[in-house]
């Protein structure tokens, strides 16, 4: 499946400082989740399921990517 990016609204989370290192979010097509680098607004995208993005956003607030020190 090819997912049009053309149209997509992308926007960064509310938490995000003004530091310009970020990644932007936009809800797509077919349910789909794009996520692309703030900073390079026209290079490539990571396109996710529904499924993965939920997974994903879910195992991130349970904590699962944090760093073990």
């Amino acid at each position: 499946m090819t997912i049009n990016l053309a149209g997509a609204e992308w926007f960064k989370s509310s938490r995000s400082g003004s530091a310009g290192e970020c990644v932007e979010v936009a809800w797509l097509e077919a349910g789909h989740v794009g996520v692309r680098d703030s900073k390079n607004p026209t290079g490539p995208a990571l396109i996710f399921t529904s499924t993965e993005w939920h997974t994903f956003t879910t195992d991130v607030h349970d904590g699962k990517f944090d760093r073990r020190t």
